[in-house]
C-alpha cells in the first residue's frame, strides 16, 4: 500500500486499506486554508518576499512580505533559512501530501484484478514509472504476472481490450509487445497535480509511513524508527579540505532524504580526535607554536605546525625504517642482529614519533597538562568546522569522537573479545585473525598495541555497543571512503562475532570513490575554502558579463558562493557514490549542460517569470487549469507527477545522482517550454494557468535541490 492516510485527489470512489475515500477534483479552493507555509530566499534589490499563512476564525489569510534593498541576506542566513525551512515539516504536513501516481495505481489495479485474477496489492508494485513520457506514465510489464498458459503479448492485449473504459476514465492503455503502456489523460492529470502542489508546497514528494515502525499505527513520533548517519568525521587541528567533501554532502543528503520520509534522524560527526598524531601536534606546538598565531587563525596554525613536525618525523623514519628492514631481513635468515637492535634503539628513543607515542600515553592515562591542550584544539577546530558546515547547508546533531568512548565500554569490548577467543596475543599486541573465524579476506587486525593502546577498531566497537545503548537505533549508516572498506567490514565483522548480530545487522556502509586531481599531502592539500574561493571567481566573472543583472544583486558575492558550492557539489554528486570522479572546475562552473550553475539558472528563471508577471502566488489555487492545452504543458505536468516516486527510489538507491537525473530533465523540459507556454503578454487567464503551472515546477526543484543539500537562489 503506498499511500494508506494520505488524501487523493480524485473523482472516483474506491476502498484504501478498508476505507472508502471520496474526494472532488475541484476541492482544491476549500484545500487553500491548508497551504503550507513558505520562505524565498532572495539577493535582489527590487523584490525580497516571502509569504506566510495567518489563520484567523476559520479563515485562512495569505501574506506576503517584501523586504527593502537594506535588508541584506547573507549566504550563511540563507543557508540557515533554508535547513529551518526544510525541517520545519510536522509529520501531519508530509501526511497530507499525497502522491498523484499512487491514485493511478489505486485505480487500475482495482480495475485490473478480476482481468488477471491478482488481488489489487499485488498488482501495485508491478506498475512501474518509465523512463521516457513517450513510453507512458506507468508500465505494467506482463510477465511479471506470472499467469502460466498465455502468451504475455496476447495477455496484454486482452488486458487492454478488456479494461473498463468510459468518459470519465483518467487514463489510456496501449499494448507495447508483453507490456501495457498507461496514460494519464492530460486533463485529469493537470488538475490533480497542479493544484496539490501548491496545496503541499514543500511537503511534496514526502512520505512519513516510510519512516514509521508500524505503518498501520497513527502517525507520531513515538513510532519513528531512528537512523544515525555518521559522517564528515574529519580529524581535529587539520583545515576541512575537499577530500572531507563527498562524506559531508552524501551524508548531509541522506540525512535530509531520512527525514522526510519521517524518520527520526541523528547526524553524527565522529571525529578523529584522539591518536599518537595528537601527541606529534603538541610537540610539534611546542617547537613551532605561537599563541598569537593560533588566536588569528587556529586551524591554519595549528596545519603549519603539523606540516614542519612531519618533515621533522620524516626525516627521522627514513634511517629508522632501512635499520628495521634490515633487522627483519637477517632474523629471517637466522642471523644476529643485536649489533643492529643496538644501533637502532637510540635513534628510536630520541624520534618524534617515539616522543609522540609517549605524550599520547600521558593523555591515555589522563595527564591534566596533556589533555588541556587537546581539549584546546579540539574546541578550535570544531568552532572552524561548524562555519564550513554552514555554508554546505548541514548542522550536527552530535559531535562524537574516538576521545568520547568510555574507557570502561573499550575494557569489556576487550575483555568479551579475549573470553570468547576471537582476539588473541600476538608479538605483545593483541588481533584478531578474520580467516580462523570464516572471514579470510578480511586479513589480521591489531587491536591493542604493544604499549597496551587500543586501536581504532577496539574503539569503534565500543562506540557501535555505546551508541546502541544510548539511542537504540533501526539502522546506523557509515559514510565513509572506500579506502576505508576492510576497516569497516571488520568493525561490523566483529561487531557479529561479540554476540551482537542484531546490532550488526542493523550498520551499514555507504562506501564512496575519492576526488581526484587534487594534491593533499606535505602542505600542498586544497582546503575547501580555497576550492569554494576559486570556483567562486570564476563564478563572479560570469556574473558580471551581464552588468544589467549583475547591477540588480543585493549580494552578489552571497550569490556566488552560494553558486560556486552549488557546482562543487553537483559535479560531486553527479555520479554512482561509489565511483571516484576528476575534479575539473572548468566543467562544474559551466552553464551548458548537467552543472550546478544551470540547474540554479532553472531556479532563478522562474522565480523571474514570477516577478515579471507581478501576480499574487496565493492566488494561483484558483487558476482555470483546462486552458493548458499545450502539450509542454502536458508533459511538465506528467514529470511533476513523477517526483513523489523520483524520491522513493532515491531512498531505495540512496544515490544522490537519481534526484539529479530527474532535476536535470525538468530543467531541459522547462527550457523548451518558454517560447510554447508565455506568461508576460497572454491573457489574464491563461497567464494564471501558466503561472501555476511554472510555480508548480519551481516548487519541485527547490524540493529537490533542497534534498541535495543546495540552496536555490532567485537572482542570478
Amino acid at each position: 500500500m503506498f499511500v494508506s492516510s494520505h488524501t487523493l485527489n480524485c473523482s472516483f470512489l474506491f476502498k484504501s486499506t478498508g476505507r472508502l475515500l471520496s474526494v472532488l477534483l475541484n476541492q482544491s479552493q476549500k484545500q487553500s486554508s491548508s497551504q503550507s507555509h513558505r520562505t524565498y530566499l532572495t539577493t535582489s534589490a527590487s523584490s525580497g518576499w516571502f509569504k506566510f499563512v495567518e489563520k484567523r476564525s476559520g479563515q485562512t489569510l495569505v501574506h506576503r512580505k517584501y523586504f527593502s534593498s537594506s535588508l541584506q541576506t547573507s549566504r550563511h542566513k540563507m543557508a540557515d533559512e533554508i535547513q529551518n525551512s526544510f525541517g520545519s515539516l510536522t509529520l501531519q504536513e508530509m501526511a497530507a501530501a499525497t502522491n498523484p501516481v499512487d491514485f493511478y495505481r489505486e485505480y487500475i489495479a482495482e480495475r485490473l484484478s478480476p482481468i488477471v485474477d491478482r488481488k489489487p496489492n499485488e498488482l501495485i508494485p508491478l506498475l512501474q514509472w518509465t523512463a521516457t513520457l513517450d513510453k507512458g506514465d506507468l508500465a505494467l510489464p506482463v510477465p511479471a504476472l506470472r499467469i502460466k498458459g498465455k502468451n504475455p503479448q496476447e495477455l496484454a492485449a486482452e488486458i487492454v481490450d478488456k479494461f473498463p473504459k468510459s468518459d470519465d476514465t483518467p487514463i489510456t492503455l496501449y499494448q507495447a509487445g508483453p507490456f501495457v503502456q498507461i496514460f494519464f489523460k492530460p486533463q485529469h492529470v493537470i488538475t490533480t497535480v497542479i493544484p496539490e502542489i501548491l496545496k503541499s508546497t514543500k511537503a511534496y514528494g514526502t512520505n512519513p509511513l516510510s519512516g514509521q515502525k508500524d505503518p498501520s499505527a497513527p502517525l507520531s513520533k513515538d513510532n519513528r524508527k531512528k537512523v544515525i548517519v555518521e559522517f564528515s568525521s574529519p580529524n581535529i587541528a587539520k583545515e576541512f579540505h575537499a577530500g572531507h567533501l563527498r562524506s559531508t554532502i552524501i551524508g548531509g543528503f541522506l540525512a535530509k532524504l531520512y527525514t522526510i520520509m519521517g524518520w527520526d534522524v541523528i547526524k553524527m560527526n565522529y571525529l578523529g580526535d584522539w591518536g599518537k598524531q595528537y601527541g606529534l601536534l603538541a610537540n610539534g606546538f611546542k617547537q613551532f607554536g605561537s599563541q598569537e598565531e593560533l588566536d588569528k587563525n587556529s586551524i591554519a596554525h595549528l596545519f603549519y605546525v603539523y606540516v614542519e613536525i612531519n618533515k621533522i618525523k620524516s626525516e627521522q623514519d627514513g634511517p629508522i625504517n632501512e635499520l628495521k628492514k634490515e633487522i627483519k631481513e637477517k632474523k629471517a635468515k637466522g642471523e644476529d642482529v643485536s649489533a643492529l637492535e643496538a644501533q637502532l634503539e637510540p635513534l628510536v628513543e630520541v624520534s618524534e614519533d617515539e616522543k609522540a607515542r609517549k605524550y599520547f600515553k600521558s593523555m591515555e592515562d589522563g595527564d591534566p597538562e596533556a589533555l588541556a591542550l587537546w581539549q584546546k584544539f579540539r574546541d578550535l577546530s570544531i568552532q572552524k568546522y561548524q562555519k564550513t558546515y554552514a555554508r554546505l547547508n548541514i548542522e550536527f546533531d552530535v559531535y562524537s569522537g574516538e576521545s568520547q568512548v568510555k574507557a570502561e565500554t573499550i575494557k569489556s569490548v576487550l575483555d568479551n573479545l579475549m573470553a570468547k577467543k576471537i582476539a588473541e596475543e600476538s608479538d605483545g599486541a593483541i588481533l584478531i585473525d578474520f580467516a580462523k573465524h570464516g572471514a579470510k579476506k578480511l586479513n589480521k587486525a591489531i587491536i591493542v598495541r604493544k604499549d597496551g593502546t587500543p586501536l581504532y577498531l577496539t574503539r569503534d566497537l565500543a562506540a557501535i555497543l555505546e551508541r546502541h545503548e544510548k539511542y537504540n537505533f533501526d539502522k546506523m549508516v557509515y559514510v565513509v571512503a572506500d579506502q576505508q572498506n576492510e576497516h569497516v567490514a571488520q568493525l561490523f565483522k566483529t561487531t557479529d562475532l561479540s554476540g551482537h548480530k542484531d546490532v550488526s545487522d542493523k550498520c551499514e556502509h555507504v562506501s564512496f570513490g575519492m576526488v581526484k586531481g587534487m594534491s593533499t599531502r606535505k602542505g600542498t592539500v586544497k582546503f575547501l575554502d580555497d576550492v569554494i574561493q576559486s570556483v567562486k571567481d570564476v563564478m563572479l566573472d560570469v556574473m558580471k558579463k551581464n552588468e544589467k543583472k549583475y547591477e540588480q544583486l543585493d549580494d552578489p558575492e552571497a550569490v556566488a558562493d552560494i553558486l560556486a558550492i552549488t557546482a562543487i557539489m553537483v559535479q560531486d554528486l553527479s555520479g554512482k557514490v561509489r565511483n571516484g570522479y576528476e575534479f575539473n572546475i572548468n566543467q562544474m562552473t559551466a552553464f551548458e549542460g548537467d552543472t550546478g550553475p544551470y540547474l540554479q539558472y532553472a531556479h532563478a528563471r522562474l522565480c523571474s517569470i514570477e516577478r515579471k508577471a507581478n501576480v499574487d502566488i496565493s492566488t494561483l489555487i484558483t487558476a482555470d487549469l483546462s486552458l493548458l492545452q499545450e502539450s509542454h504543458a502536458i508533459n511538465l505536468a506528467r514529470s511533476l507527477a513523477q517526483y513523489p516516486d523520483v524520491v522513493l527510489n532515491t531512498l531505495k538507491t540512496r544515490e544522490p545522482a537519481t534526484m539529479l537525473t530527474y532535476l536535470f530533465k525538468m530543467a531541459h523540459a522547462l527550457s523548451s517550454s518558454y517560447d510554447h507556454l508565455q506568461v508576460v503578454g497572454s491573457e489574464p487567464e491563461l497567464q494564471k494557468a501558466r503561472l501555476a503551472l511554472y510555480e508548480a515546477a519551481r516548487q519541485v526543484l527547490w524540493n529537490g535541490m533542497t534534498i541535495l543539500g543546495l540552496t536555490p537562489v532567485e537572482r542570478m
